[in-house]
């Protein structure tokens, strides 16, 4: 029987399992995708942003340019217009810049983020053919297309899975050293780890579809906008321009009291959304209804199996936080298995990585929740006077307007989101006296406490940190009298990979308010002082993962 060798098998080639082959490949380990569809199989329409901390993981993959040079026309506006219908009369509009200003727009409410890369409006169907790309070239990715995972088995070193190839029938052993399932909702390696899902099944469902409809970017009023999104009496609903030109994708949001996705017709949903008459014609390219839910699995692994993305946790997707909250997991799990397999880590390191990521995705999906009930809630609440003609409208108007735009720049400018998670249970971060600083959905403080995100700055030369951060450790020092010998010692006792970087003090005094900062090779800090440490190697030990072995040895 054909047998295949690799060091990391990864179930789901979408953009979670892409951007974890590679960055395992970044770090220097190989890995094989197993996907169902052909290659350059057209995915679902159903992501519509790549957030900035997402692209911030691009940005060291050599992949944020390509990304940023597709979708949407380079001038095409990124706004969200709130309108009594697509058509109709705008209500409100929250501002976001079109492509081509991307980097250089100022006095937005998402312009002003710490960031390198600030996020881009694409669709997915733009997205994974230039993923797929990037990491097919990329030396330790091999994608096997046509390839589905039937079944695994996991030993004491490795993982054995059976493989059939959908075309020719042929069932082949894959070996490897670890398993990733990024295989979605209906995920078989979560069922085969043994976890399951709990918490809210259904929140709302929304009938879906993407139409081909060229006139109606004509019949726009006044400054075009990335979604519209209907404020009226009789339908409320989302319209997302995917290619800016003639394609659409239009969410019907389901009341209570309408079960089924047919419940509505169709057709006439549309229409109304839209405010078009009965002579509009448009093409349904596809039927994309989904319901919304918060559910999160009560496990991430088993042994060498590991669950991210969809395969972990599915919720209604406000903030555009489904797809990137599952590349984050793949960081976190990448950094950790390479350093694993790389043989500086003890296999006790990748105990962090449920640890660290299971309360953030209970967090976010709150989040996402809350803000789909509040969303629901102002939708039924629209009173039959914001399509009145005179004062009295235009009063309503401005009223719901206010409103529309005060609950959801939450949700389109999430800088909290992007950056203001942090890991405050892992037990491979050197926590100290400092709290953790609150966030919400919108907003956020940089912090340097352990467990949160590296604060960026651009250095005085224009350069970006992160660009100075390598795929292992590094150590910011801030001043050079500052004798970090002890701490580079011990890293190198260790095998660790450890990279002093030299700061000067004035480039980040407010954002580093401690001379030395250790990031994780996943841009988080591990620890900070203003000296080294009282025991170097036990600082080392604990970012390896070597306490929780000893921890474990000790129970």
């Amino acid at each position: 029987m054909r047998q295949e060798k690799t060091s990391v098998l990864i179930v789901g080639g979408g953009p979670v399992g892409l951007t974890l082959a590679m960055d395992l490949a970044w770090r220097g380990i190989d890995s094989i995708v197993a996907e169902t569809r052909y290659p350059g199989e057209p995915p679902s329409v159903k992501c519509n942003h790549v957030s900035a901390r997402t692209m911030e993981t691009f940005r060291r993959l050599g992949l944020a340019q390509k990304v940023r040079d597709t979708g949407l026309p380079a001038d095409y506006p990124n706004d969200a217009s709130y309108r009594t219908t697509s058509t109709g009369i705008e209500l409100a509009r929250i501002p976001i810049p079109a492509r081509n200003e991307r980097y250089t727009a100022t006095g937005g409410p998402d312009t002003w983020w710490p960031t390198p890369e600030p996020p881009h409006r694409i669709n997915q169907t733009f997205l994974e053919p230039v993923m797929f790309a990037h990491a097919a070239a990329m030396p330790g990715v091999r994608i096997l297309n046509r390839t589905v995972i039937e079944d695994f088995s996991q030993g004491d070193h490795n993982v054995t899975a059976t493989a059939r190839d959908l075309d020719s029938g042929e069932t082949y052993v894959i070996e490897a050293k670890y398993l990733a399932g990024c295989d979605g909702s209906r995920s078989m390696v979560r069922r085969k780890i043994g976890a399951t899902l709990s918490g809210t099944p259904v929140i709302q469902r929304v009938q879906s579809t993407c139409i081909r409809a060229p006139q109606l970017l004509d019949m726009l009023p006044g400054k075009k906008a990335w979604m519209y999104l209907s404020l009226n009496p009789r339908r409320c609903g989302t319209v997302i321009a995917i290619d800016g030109k003639e394609t659409w994708l239009i969410h019907n949001h389901l009341y209570e009291g309408e079960p089924e996705f047919d419940s509505i017709d169709r057709d006439w949903a549309i229409r109304t959304i839209l405010g078009v008459p009965d002579d509009f014609q448009y093409e349904v390219v596809s039927k994309e209804d989904w319901t919304g839910r918060r559910l999160v699995a009560d496990r991430f692994r088993d042994r060498r199996a590991f669950i991210a993305g969809d395969a972990a946790h599915l919720w209604i997707p406000y903030a555009g936080y489904g797809m990137n909250a599952g590349i984050a997991d793949a960081m976190d799990l990448s950094w950790m298995l390479a350093a694993v397999l790389r043989g500086w880590a003890p296999a006790s390191l990748l105990d962090a990585y449920e640890r660290e990521r299971q309360p953030i995705t209970e967090q976010v999906s709150k989040f996402a929740m809350e803000m789909a009930l509040n969303n629901m809630r102002q939708r039924k609440a629209t009173p039959p006077e914001v399509e009145l003609p005179g004062p009295e409208g235009d009063a309503v108007r401005a009223r719901v307007g206010k409103e529309a735009y005060d609950l959801n720049v939450h949700q389109y400018c999430c800088g909290g989101l992007n950056f203001g998670y942090f890991y405050a249970q892992s037990p491979v971060i050197a926590y100290d006296d400092g709290e953790h600083p609150t966030y919400t959905m919108y907003d956020f403080t940089p912090s340097t406490v352990p467990g949160c995100r590296a604060p960026h700055f651009f250095l005085p030369d224009g350069r970006s940190l992160y660009d100075l951060l390598g795929p292992d450790y590094s150590l910011l020092r801030f001043d050079k009298a500052v004798d970090v010998d002890g701490l580079v010692q011990a890293a190198a006792h260790r095998g660790v990979p450890l990279t002093v970087v030299d700061l000067p003090a004035e480039s980040a005094a407010e954002l580093y308010p401690h001379k030395l900062a250790l990031i994780r090779p996943d841009q988080h800090i591990a620890w900070r002082g203003d000296s080294g440490p009282s025991d170097p190697l036990s600082l080392i030990d604990l970012i390896r993962g070597a306490a929780v072995a000893a921890a474990r040895q000790a129970a």
